[in-house]
């Protein structure tokens, strides 16, 4: 049996995932900003996922363990990882005296680009692209069930081109990147402002707040101008590659029946499109936001060495 772990930039999940690509069994929970403070942030990681794998370990025979991570990785070493604020973390090796066996550390949205093409939302399609939407954004490019090989720097950082001159500040030191304005983030902390919430709000209570007030002018206006940036960002990936189908995973699967419709409607009426035409195919990943954890279990031969 393998452990795959889904490290993201406000969550952790863990789980079994047998050779279909089912999940068993599953542990998750949120990072707060304390969490992510620098001297705690890699205590966190490092003894939540000990502990539960220590947990499964009682339990099912595991032979490997795959760590997804929002972030450039070389070499199985995080070289950078700027929502979670980690730079040339070796991950691994801190795990090693703990876990006896294989440990693999991806890219999270690349492992969860794998698993929707395997398993999920993207498996009847050669060329398509693949966002997660989350604390930032993530990317990828599939082109007959394989990543675009980009070198040792896997590229498909799709969060971090700019679609604002001298905008909003990223974490990754330049302005106007497209996470800051299309990440699921982006929209919560906006709505979190503008409805006075804290930062405890669980991403489950705003999306019932939404849908108990769908007349609201003031949400309303919030989500529209979050579909008209998200819809910048994605027309251009689009022109630039003319995928058969984009998937999109990450938190956005949970707001998916309250984003989806318009964000498709918005994207092909208001001309966004170089090449025009009647419909586009955008999937929610099928695996939900499970596709990460799936993914890094995945063995593939374009990883980076």
């Amino acid at each position: 049996m393998k452990v795959g772990v889904d490290l993201g930039g406000s969550h952790i999940g863990l789980g079994i995932v047998d050779d279909n690509g089912k999940i068993i069994e599953k542990f998750e929970r949120r990072l707060l900003l304390k969490d992510k403070e620098e001297n705690n942030i890699k205590e966190t990681i490092e003894k939540y996922i000990i502990e539960n794998f220590l947990n499964l370990n009682n339990k099912y025979l595991i032979t490997n363990v795959g760590i997804a991570v929002p972030g450039s990785v070389y070499d199985n070493i995080i070289e950078k990882c700027v929502n979670l604020g980690l730079k040339n973390y070796d991950l691994a090796k801190n795990l090693e005296q703990y876990i006896k066996c294989s440990i693999k550390i991806t890219n999270d949205c690349k492992s969860a680009a794998i698993a929707e093409s395997k398993y999920g939302a993207l498996k009847n399609y050669k060329r398509a692209l693949f966002l997660t939407l989350g604390t930032g954004i993530g990317g990828a490019v599939i082109i007959n069930g394989k990543l675009l090989d980009c070198g040792k720097y896997s590229g498909s950082e799709f969060g971090h081109m700019i679609i604002q001159k001298d905008g909003l500040s990223c974490n990754c030191g330049k302005k106007g990147c497209f996470e800051k304005y299309g990440s699921i983030k982006a929209l919560k902390d906006k709505l979190r402002k503008e409805l006075n919430l804290d930062e405890k709000t669980s991403g489950k209570d705003i999306i019932k707040i939404i849908k108990e007030n769908n007349n609201n002018e003031k949400i309303n206006k919030i989500i529209e101008e979050y579909i008209e940036n998200l819809c910048i960002g994605l027309s251009n990936l689009i022109n630039i590659f003319e995928p058969e189908a984009l998937g999109i995973g990450g938190s956005f699967v949970y707001y998916a029946d309250i984003l989806l419709e318009k964000l498709k409607k918005e994207i092909i009426e208001k001309n966004y499109l170089f090449n025009t035409r009647k419909n586009f195919l955008i999937l929610p990943a099928l695996l939900g936001n499970d596709a990460g954890i799936i993914g890094s279990t995945i063995n593939r031969e374009d990883d980076n060495k």
